[in-house]
């Protein structure tokens, strides 16, 4: 018999069917017993009659998140979830779990939640849970609805290399390699490559990999491997251009997610709000929110002005531009009238950075200028610059967060519970 969906079953009332799926939650009454199994797509009540012949017996051996294949009558009932059930007739054990879980699929309600550190050690068995099986539902979605921006948009794949010979950006939070003859490093971002694609003439991209940064990850918003999406697009006037391109992504992502899911999140209406890193921080200074990161936002401050501007628009998102030299790496273009600050911003969601982005800067001796003014070595960047020798578009890019995204889209405290296999300063397995 060909298995059915747990979802499709109040389609099959009156009927034989076979279900496959895990054991979710065991009740024995004696003459009858019942389970409820649960599959990727829901759950259902299983009644096992003591004169159903071989399959009471065999229901008996059966323990809580064991692996099993029921045949038998969908029946309407009203006391049951969902308003039917399925009375067994045949049942296979296909995999059989250890009597004692090491961690709870279904948490008690009164007793105390399982520790996060835990859990993650039985990351897979914690992935059991409804609500967290949702969480990569939502991933899924947002991954389409972003796709289906790019697809509609004329937008190209490309598949950059996390071995690189130079750091990506500036600072220390690198992963050195000790494989290769010279140096080497994980790659903190595809930014290098994006570039490269500008100058190959392929207009568009975007990129969906993994990105490495060897920082202190003792928080609810970092990871030393994350999934990073970047686009990159050529002949902009200004990152005014970037902001309205993501902002247009974003819908689209978003409304696949509620659509396609049914979820209760806003959808965000474009344009989303703007204000300069100066005037953030004299609204924050104002409110009584003063911070000594001259030339950049701390956590407090990311959460306080989300708040200010949520009260001031009713918006969840909003950008901040204009960013100093000092804050930015040198391939962010400067204002020609300003050279203290860059054409850059950051994204803010429900008080999380999520997105970094800019409009590059594309003319070779300017990047040689501004690298120098970095106080960088010329020397290792080289292969980088001699993209922009032999002409280049105007251009520009975001590197997004995803997993920050769903995080907050969500309301869940951590990034590293919407992460499939969290990595951090102490975590390498499962």
């Amino acid at each position: 018999m060909e298995r059915t969906y747990i979802k499709d079953l109040k389609e099959k009332i009156g009927e034989k069917v076979k279900i496959n799926g895990f054991v979710q939650a065991i009740r024995d009454q004696g003459a009858i017993k019942f389970f409820v199994v649960r599959d990727v797509t829901g759950t259902v009540q299983i009644v096992i009659l003591k004169g159903a012949g071989g399959v009471f017996e065999e229901a008996g051996e059966v323990s809580l998140e064991s692996v099993v294949s029921i045949e038998g009558l969908v029946k309407e009932e009203k006391q049951a979830p969902g308003g039917f059930e399925i009375q067994a007739e045949n049942m296979e054990i296909l995999s059989k779990a250890e009597p004692e879980l090491p961690i709870p699929v279904i948490e008690e309600k009164s007793g105390e939640p399982t520790d996060i550190s835990k859990r993650l050690d039985w990351r897979w068995i914690d992935l059991r849970k409804e609500d967290n099986l949702k969480i990569f539902k939502v991933w899924t979605e947002l991954e389409k609805g972003f796709r289906k921006y790019y697809d509609q948009k004329g937008f190209i794949q490309i598949y950059t290399p996390s071995l690189m010979g130079t750091a990506s950006e500036t600072g220390a939070d690198v992963f050195k390699m000790g494989y290769f003859e010279g140096e080497a490093y994980l790659a903190q971002s595809p930014q290098f490559y994006k570039q490269m694609a500008q100058a190959s003439g392929f207009e568009k991209v975007f990129v969906m990999g993994p990105v490495f940064r060897a920082e202190p990850s003792f928080t609810s918003r970092h990871m030393t491997e994350f999934t990073g999406w970047d686009f990159e697009i050529s002949y902009i006037d200004s990152h005014e251009d970037v902001m309205a391109e993501e902002e247009k992504l974003l819908v689209s992502g978003f409304k696949q997610v509620k659509e396609s899911l049914g979820l209760e999140i806003e959808i965000p209406s474009i344009p989303f709000p703007r204000i300069s890193m100066e005037d953030a921080k004299d609204k924050l200074s104002k409110a009584g929110i003063k911070e000594g990161r001259k030339y950049d936002l701390s956590g407090e401050e990311e959460i306080e002005l989300s708040k200010i501007i949520k009260e001031e628009t009713g918006h969840d998102f909003v950008f901040v531009t204009d960013w100093p030299v000092e804050a930015r790496p040198f391939y962010h273009m400067r204002y020609e009238d300003k050279p203290n600050l860059t054409k850059s911003f950051d994204l803010l969601y429900k008080g999380l950075e999520v997105t970094t982005g800019s409009q590059r800067e594309h003319r070779y001796d300017v990047l040689i200028s501004q690298a120098k003014d970095k106080g960088m070595s010329i020397e290792p960047l080289q292969d980088y610059l001699n993209f922009f020798r032999y002409g280049c578009p105007p251009h520009g890019g975001v590197g997004i967060g995803p997993g920050r995204l769903v995080m907050k889209m969500l309301n869940i405290p951590s990034v590293k519970e919407v992460t499939y296999l969290p990595r951090d300063v102490k975590r390498l397995k499962p």
